[in-house]
């Protein structure tokens, strides 16, 4: 290519960037004209719309002509979504802590950069600061692919009010992390969640034999504690990494490659239609045989596809149990609402968890 191209070559893409500024720009004060509208009109003012922003993204994908994927531009979306949410009103999310969590990287991957994070020590802990309005949303692991469900995550929802708005697919990816002061070869430890050990035992077990697997509350805790040892290492994210200051010793070392988290956002408000959309539901079953044949029958018959269903002890009741069970579709559509109307008189408690936009990235 001559020089004389390069430049001409150079100079256009100078041009596209100074109108792709114009235009975000102008997209932003459009989002703050939507706020002084919404503060004018509405009595409760809600500034983030999961239903909106997941039929935006959905529609940059189906129109996108490349060449850049259809992942690559509905991330620049979001983060594009997320700076002009912030201009309408920051939006602060609640996430299971500390800093450096997969919880807070699904966060980001849900809100986009400019939401604001508050790290909690537990997951009951996300649901009260929801539920108290220190926070506005709230992000909580529901089930891991290779681990299965949280069960934690699931008891919250039996004595609380929150509503799930939305969720978050996240591929895990674990890296063996050094300090500065790490020797490599005098490991003698290895940090980590419990699950996150579990979820790299063969890899560990052929590289790392007879070195001692030490459970901790989360991988951002081992992250922190081995900043200041030189005879261990510890299992968590590459954002774990930068904002400990460590080294990747050895990058995604997860068992299975396909290794992924779901999220779960909750939040006080329900989410309308977005046109792609799971409804869960919590139903605790009359104790006779049959019951939750009871529950499966109108499901199948108003052909209502159900993706997920897990068991829970419905204490302090001996030998009862509450079903958690995840649906395709949106409480407010007419064989979803027909089907829990049939379920509700032969059960003790049906509740509606959420109808909420299904994982767009």
């Amino acid at each position: 290519m001559s020089q004389t191209n390069l430049s001409t070559l150079r100079q256009e893409i100078d041009s596209v960037d100074e109108q792709l500024q114009q235009l975000i720009n102008k997209r932003a004060s459009l989002a703050e004209a939507v706020a002084k509208v919404k503060l004018s009109e509405e009595e409760s003012v809600l500034f983030y719309r999961p239903e909106r922003e997941a039929q935006v993204l959905r529609n940059v994908m189906q129109r996108n002509q490349g060449p850049l994927s259809d992942e690559t531009i509905a991330r620049l979306f979001r983060e594009i979504m997320s700076a002009c949410l912030a201009l309408e009103a920051p939006q602060s999310i609640a996430f299971l802590g500390p800093e450096g969590t997969f919880t807070q990287a699904a966060a980001y991957k849900h809100f986009g950069q400019d939401a604001i994070t508050r790290p909690c020590n537990s997951i009951d802990e996300v649901f009260r600061d929801v539920e108290a309005g220190s926070a506005h949303y709230g992000i909580v692991p529901v089930e891991n692919s290779s681990e299965g469900v949280v069960n934690h995550t699931l008891d919250c929802f039996k004595t609380s009010h929150l509503q799930v708005i939305g969720e978050v697919e996240l591929h895990i990816h674990h890296q063996l992390l050094i300090s500065e002061h790490t020797r490599k070869d005098s490991i003698k430890q290895i940090y980590a969640h419990q699950q996150t050990l579990a979820q790299c035992r063969k890899w560990l077990d052929v590289h790392y034999p007879g070195v001692e697997l030490v459970p901790l509350n989360s991988n951002a805790e081992a992250a922190r504690r081995i900043r200041n040892e030189w005879h261990s290492a510890a299992i968590a994210s590459d954002v774990a990494a930068k904002i400990y200051n460590l080294d990747i010793l050895h990058a995604n070392i997860e068992d299975n490659p396909d290794n992924t988290t779901r999220f779960l956002v909750i939040g006080r408000e329900k989410s309308e239609r977005s046109g792609q959309d799971k409804t869960s539901i919590l139903v605790s079953a009359q104790d006779r045989s049959g019951a939750l044949l009871d529950i499966l029958t109108p499901l199948a018959k108003h052909n209502i596809t159900m993706t997920s269903i897990e068991t829970r002890p419905d204490l302090p009741t001996k030998w009862a149990y509450v079903f958690f069970i995840d649906l395709k579709g949106h409480v407010d559509d007419e064989n979803i609402r027909l089907a829990l109307d049939e379920i509700r008189p032969m059960v003790k408690e049906l509740r509606v968890l959420g109808s909420y936009p299904m994982a767009v990235l």
